[in-house]
Parts: structure tokens; C-alpha cells; sequence
């Protein structure tokens, strides 16, 4: 049984969800402690308490401290179970981070799984659903993990109600992701979502966007839809895509913040992203490096503008899981940091 400290960096939920997907990967039982304990509300949130029992039931698991609050988690794997399942996570809790915790957890089925979910698809604290599904998972389909992604409505907070489906398919072999060398984007795209908002909102945080492009000579295409939905929403999610990668930026309306204020932050965001030279945006790496571990033989690669405190803890879980604490190697150059690792660690 691997032991795992929930309070070690970042000690945020991330290692909760992480932990448990490698632990179905690996067909390693863990026990976590610590869970948050460093948190204002340590223990398991409500949230992470859904995203746990999801798996669970992926993968026939068994479980021992898996409740609200609790602040330890014996997980033991069973059996992956292909077929069509269909979740509520109840309220405005993010589909986005229960997908990439499931996604990971099943990148070795033998037959296709279809989960269908129904929260939070553009809410505080997670991926929106368009990076998800215009960043995140080209990035997977770079690296031959065969998802597919559909939206069916948007759910934001508080009430939530999105609906979306992910459709998991077997992957013969994690490629590695050799992004090393720096890319020349162009062309930036976008869509800004809003619901029981008036139209001018999206319009405008659509205009500051690419006025913001347009000043450092990036082509712009950005798209408003409206819909509506349980509760009344915005936000904006920006790419910019090569034959090789793609970074992106989103950002979420908020009360009071002017539409305007939104655009222009998430574009300048992007900006900085383009303009440092890396291959891959920060939040993207993070999401990422599981994979980058379990790539095929080959290296891995990347050059990363900034090493968050997520991505951090979260090479150290990897390393936890293949008895290496050296699974990724940083080397620091030109105000970048280049990423590499050896190839495919071994889970035994």
C-alpha cells in the first residue's frame, strides 16, 4: 500500500483526485492522510467526496474513511467496469475536474467507457469546459489517448445543472509529448459563453480580447454563445494552437468586474504565455504531467514559462506512485523551464 500525505505542498484536493486515479492506474491501494490539513476546512469537501465516488464505482473499489470532513482515505482498486454510466455531482461542482480525475483513472481500459455528468461545466477553481475541450484534450489526443468530449447545456455556480459526456476509449501507448523546441503562434481563437445575461456583456468582453491580440499582431477569431441556463453566467476561454501544441487562458465573469476588464485580463494572460516561449501554458503542465510519466519509451518534453505549486506537488504524487523521486528533471534557462522525463517508469 503506498502512504501518501495530503498536506505535503500545494495539500489541496488535487492530491485527493490525483491519488486516487494513479491508484486505479497503477492497481496500487493507497491510504491518504492529512487530507487538506492545512486548508481552513480541512478533510474531504463535498466535491471531492463525489469525485471519489465516481471512481469508485468505475472501478469497483474498496473504501475505509470516505466521507465528508473525514481526513484519511483507504482506497483499494478493483476492476475497471466498461459500459455507460450517468452522475449527478449535485449543485455547481466542476465536470471538468471530475472527467480529468476519470479520464486518468481509466487511460488503460480494454473497452470503452461513456460517463455522462451533470454540475458545474464553468466554475471558480477549475478548467472551463472550452480549455477542456480545446486545450486539455488535444493535448491527450497529441499523446494517443483517444477522449472524446461533448456538451450538452452549461452549469455555473451556484446552481449548476450543466450537462456533459465523456467517452473513453482504449489506448494502445501513451506517446511522449517532445515540445522542446518554441513555437511561432499567430493565430488566436475563442469562444465567450454567457447565459440569462444580456448579449452586450459577451460582445464586449469579446471586443477587449481582440483589441488586446490585435495590439501584439495576433489574428483573432472569438465566438459569443448564448444560452441559458440554472443560474446566470459568463467567461471567456482564449487558444493559441500550432501543428504541435496549444496553449490557453480563460477567465470567469464575476459581479461587479466589468466584461471589458475580463477580455482584456484573459488575452494579456495569453500574451504572456506566447510571448515567454512556452510550448506549454501553466495550468496545462500541470494537468499533463501523470501523462508525461507514463509516455511510451521515449522522452518527454516541454518548456513551461513557470513551475506552479500545483504542478509541483504534483510531480512529487507521481514519483510516489514509480519509486522515483527523479521521474522529472527542470532545468532552468532563459527565465523558462525546460521539462523532461525519462519515458515509461515502471508500476510494479
Amino acid at each position: 500500500m503506498i502512504h501518501i500525505d495530503g498536506s505535503h505542498g500545494e495539500g489541496g484536493g488535487q492530491i485527493l483526485r490525483s491519488a486516487v486515479a494513479l491508484s486505479v492506474l497503477t492497481k496500487e491501494p493507497i491510504e491518504i492522510t492529512n487530507i487538506r490539513a492545512n486548508r481552513p476546512n480541512p478533510g474531504i469537501k463535498p466535491q471531492h467526496y463525489t469525485a471519489i465516488k465516481i471512481i469508485r464505482q468505475l472501478c469497483n473499489a474498496e473504501t475505509d474513511g470516505l466521507n465528508i470532513g473525514s481526513s484519511r482515505l483507504i482506497f483499494s482498486p478493483g476492476g475497471i467496469r466498461s459500459g455507460e454510466y450517468r452522475f449527478d455531482i449535485g449543485t455547481a461542482g466542476s465536470i471538468v475536474l471530475v472527467f480529468q480525475a476519470c479520464l486518468l483513472s481509466l487511460v488503460e481500459t480494454k473497452d470503452v467507457i461513456t460517463i455522462r455528468l451533470t454540475g458545474g461545466t464553468d466554475v471558480k477553481w477549475s478548467p472551463s469546459w472550452d480549455y477542456f475541450s480545446h486545450v486539455f484534450l488535444p493535448l491527450m489526443q497529441k499523446m494517443g489517448v483517444p477522449a472524446r468530449a461533448k456538451l450538452i447545456r452549461r452549469g455555473y455556480y451556484p446552481k449548476g445543472g450543466g450537462e456533459a459526456i465523456l467517452t473513453v476509449q482504449p489506448c494502445e501507448a501513451i506517446r511522449p509529448l517532445l515540445l522542446d523546441v518554441q513555437q511561432d503562434f499567430s493565430e488566436v481563437n475563442g469562444i465567450v459563453h454567457l447565459a440569462n445575461l444580456p448579449e452586450h456583456v459577451g460582445k464586449r468582453m469579446k471586443h477587449a480580447a481582440i483589441k488586446t491580440l490585435i495590439q501584439k499582431n495576433l489574428n483573432a477569431s472569438l465566438k459569443v454563445e448564448k444560452t441559458t441556463s440554472f443560474s446566470a453566467g459568463t467567461g471567456i476561454t482564449l487558444w493559441a494552437q500550432t501543428d504541435d501544441t496549444v496553449l490557453g487562458k480563460t477567465g470567469l465573469g464575476e459581479r461587479g468586474v466589468p466584461a471589458e476588464k475580463i477580455g482584456e485580463s484573459v488575452a494579456t494572460a495569453l500574451i504572456q504565455e506566447i510571448v515567454s516561449g512556452a510550448t506549454i501554458d501553466i495550468h496545462a503542465f500541470d494537468q499533463i504531467i501523470p501523462y508525461m510519466a507514463l509516455s511510451d519509451k521515449k522522452q518527454s518534453s516541454c518548456i513551461v514559462r513557470e513551475i506552479s505549486s500545483h504542478a509541483q506537488t504534483n510531480m512529487w504524487l507521481v514519483g510516489q506512485f514509480f519509486g522515483d523521486n527523479d521521474v522529472f528533471s527542470v532545468e532552468a534557462k532563459r527565465g523558462l523551464k525546460i521539462v523532461k522525463t525519462e519515458g515509461q517508469h515502471s508500476k510494479e
